[in-house]
C-alpha cells in the first residue's frame, strides 16, 4: 500500500463528461494492457496497434516500458520494490489517459500478477474498461530472439533480476486476450484486437 503524503487537496471534478469525449472521439476511451516477457513482442504488437487505429482515425497511444524508464520512471531500477512502483505509477497514468478518451496501449513486462490486478482494479473504479493482453511467446521462442542481448547477459551472469531467469513471471490467470507471438504475426494480433474492441464496444463496427 502506497502511503499518502500529500495533505490539504480535493479532487475537482472536470466538466467535461466522458460521454462528450466518447461522442467527439467516436471511441471509448480504454487501457489495453501487454504483459509478457522480455522480448515476447509486446511493444511491436501494442505499436502496430497504434499505427493501424491511427490509420483508421483513432486516437491510440503506447505507453513503452523502456520510454517511460527513460523520462517518468528513470529513478527506479529492477528490484521487486522498483518494479511494483514502476507499475503503480504507470497504472496511474494509463488511468488518466483512458479517462481522456484515448486509447491507450502499455508495453510492460509487468511480471506480478498483484501489480496488474491493482492496476485493474483502479480502471474498475474508475469505471474505464480494462483489457490485459498476455503476450504468452514461450521463453525459449523470446530467448532465440533475444533483441536487445539481454538474455545473454543474463545467462552469464551479468544481469541480475531478469524475469524469466532468475525473477519470476507470474502469468495472468484470466487475461482477455493470449497471443502467441511464435505464431501470430504483430498485424494479424492487431487485426484480432481491432475486432476485439469492435466487440466490445469501445469502437464502432
Amino acid at each position: 500500500m502506497v502511503e499518502t503524503k500529500a495533505t490539504n487537496i480535493t479532487w475537482h471534478e472536470s466538466s467535461v463528461k466522458r460521454e462528450e469525449r466518447v461522442a467527439l472521439l467516436k471511441q471509448q476511451g480504454v487501457t489495453i494492457w501487454f504483459t509478457g516477457l522480455s522480448g515476447s513482442g509486446k511493444s511491436t504488437i501494442a505499436c502496430t496497434l497504434e499505427h493501424l487505429l491511427v490509420q483508421q482515425g483513432h486516437l491510440a497511444y503506447v505507453l513503452d516500458g523502456d520510454n517511460i524508464r527513460h523520462g517518468l520512471n528513470k529513478n527506479l531500477g529492477f528490484s521487486a520494490a522498483d518494479r511494483e512502483e514502476n507499475i503503480r505509477r504507470i497504472g496511474e497514468v494509463a488511468k488518466l489517459f483512458a479517462d481522456a478518451g484515448i486509447i491507450t496501449m502499455t508495453s510492460f513486462i509487468s511480471p506480478y500478477r498483484k501489480d496488474r490486478d491493482t492496476v485493474r482494479g483502479l480502471h474498475d473504479a474508475g469505471k474505464l474498461p480494462f483489457i490485459e493482453v498476455h503476450v504468452n511467446t514461450p521463453i525459449e521462442t523470446c530467448e532465440s530472439r533475444d533483441p536487445k542481448g539481454l538474455y545473454k547477459k543474463a545467462r552469464a551472469g551479468q544481469l541480475k533480476n531478469f524475469t524469466g531467469i532468475d525473477d519470476p513471471y507470474e502469468a495472468p490467470e484470466k487475461p482477455e486476450l493470449n497471443i502467441d507471438a511464435t505464431h501470430t504475426s504483430p498485424q494479424d494480433a492487431a487485426l484480432l484486437l481491432v475486432k476485439y474492441l469492435q466487440e466490445r464496444g469501445i469502437l464502432p463496427k
